[in-house]
C-alpha cells in the first residue's frame, strides 16, 4: 500500500482541524517533572446553549468551533429534529454563547426533556428512552470495507494535524468514504464530535450509505446509537468496546471495528462488510510483532 503525501492527506478533507486557531487553544505555563518552567497549549472550553425554536434544550461544554452544526447535529440525534424537518435558521450569538435553531414545524419537547439520562460520554452526553426505539427500525446498507481502505484511513487521520496533537484533552471524529478521510471533528466531548459530523450531514444533504465513521473514543452504547442514527453502516476507532456498545451493534447490524491501529484490529459485530484485500501472511506477521511488544492496550 503506498502512503498518502501530507498534500493529498489534507487535500482530501472538506473541513478539518485548525490547531492554529487561538479560539481553540491557549498556552498556560507550569513545570515539568524536573521543575524546570514550561509552556504547553491547553484546549478551551466554552458553555453554549442551544435553543429550538422557543425552548430551550441543552447546555453544552464545547471548544466553541461549528456551534450551528453541533446545534443541528445535536438535535438530529436527539430525535428532536428530523430528517424531513425544513430548518429555516441556525444562529449564532457570539455575546451570549447561544445557538438558536428554527424550524418550519412548530415544535414542544417539555414532556421528552423530563425523559433524558446521563450516558457514558465527557461531559454531558445525554440520551432519551425512546432512543433505544427508533434504533430497532433502522436498516443499515449495505456496504464494505476494504482493509486496505481501513489502513490507509487511520494512516491519514494519524497524520493529519489536530488539536489533539497539538495540546491533547480532545476527542476527534472523521467522517470517510472508502480510503478518504472527509469531515474532520473535534471537542472535548466525544458526542459533541459526532454531532457536529451528523450536523454537517443534514445541511449538506450527505449520503450516509457509502461512509465508514471513525471515532478516537470508545466504542460505547451512546456512539453505537449516534451512527445508528445517522445511518452510517460501519463505525471504527483506535480504542476499545464496552458490552453494550457490542451488543447494540449486533441487534442493529452495524459493522464494529476496534483497537485499529497500524494494521491491526479487531471486529467484533457486522464482519460480513469486511473485504481483506491485503497480504494476509504480512498483516498477521505485524499484529504477532506488535502483540509482542505489548501493544494492544487501549487509549
Amino acid at each position: 500500500m503506498d502512503d498518502f503525501a501530507q498534500s493529498d492527506i489534507l487535500s482530501s478533507y472538506v473541513i478539518r482541524p485548525d490547531p492554529a486557531d487561538p479560539q481553540l487553544s491557549r498556552e498556560v505555563e507550569g513545570v515539568d517533572q524536573t521543575g524546570a518552567r514550561v509552556t504547553t497549549r491547553v484546549v478551551t472550553e466554552k458553555a453554549l446553549t442551544l435553543y429550538l425554536n422557543a425552548q430551550e434544550i441543552v447546555t453544552m461544554m464545547t471548544i466553541g468551533d461549528h456551534p450551528a452544526l453541533l446545534g443541528i447535529g445535536y438535535l438530529l440525534n436527539q430525535m428532536m429534529l428530523r430528517q424531513d424537518d425544513e430548518v429555516t435558521g441556525a444562529d449564532f450569538d457570539e455575546e451570549l454563547d447561544v445557538v438558536v435553531v428554527r424550524t418550519k414545524r412548530r415544535t414542544n419537547y417539555e414532556d421528552k426533556m423530563k425523559k433524558r439520562t446521563l450516558t457514558s460520554g465527557c461531559a454531558q452526553g445525554t440520551t432519551f428512552g425512546d432512543l433505544m426505539e427508533a434504533i430497532e427500525e433502522v436498516k443499515l446498507p449495505a456496504a464494505e470495507l476494504r482493509t486496505s481502505w481501513l489502513y490507509r484511513l487511520t494512516h491519514a487521520i494519524n497524520l493529519t494535524p489536530s488539536l489533539y496533537l497539538e495540546a491533547g484533552a480532545i476527542h476527534g471524529c472523521v467522517l470517510c468514504e472508502a480510503d478518504r478521510p472527509l469531515v474532520y471533528m473535534e471537542d472535548v466531548g466525544r458526542h459533541n464530535a459526532v454531532d457536529k459530523i451528523a450536523g454537517w450531514m443534514f445541511v449538506n444533504k450527505a449520503d450516509p450509505a457509502n461512509k465508514i465513521f471513525y471515532t478516537t473514543g470508545r466504542l460505547t452504547s451512546e456512539m453505537v446509537i449516534k451512527t445508528v442514527r445517522m445511518g452510517i453502516p460501519i463505525l471504527v476507532s483506535r480504542s476499545g468496546f464496552t458490552a453494550s456498545g457490542v451488543e447494540l451493534a449486533r441487534r442493529t447490524g452495524l459493522t464494529l471495528i476496534g483497537r485499529a491501529r497500524g494494521k491491526r484490529f479487531v471486529a467484533l459485530s457486522g464482519e460480513d462488510r469486511i473485504v481483506f484485500d491485503q497480504d494476509l501472511a504480512y498483516v498477521a506477521d505485524e499484529s504477532a510483532r506488535t502483540h509482542r511488544k505489548g501493544a494492544n492496550a487501549d487509549d
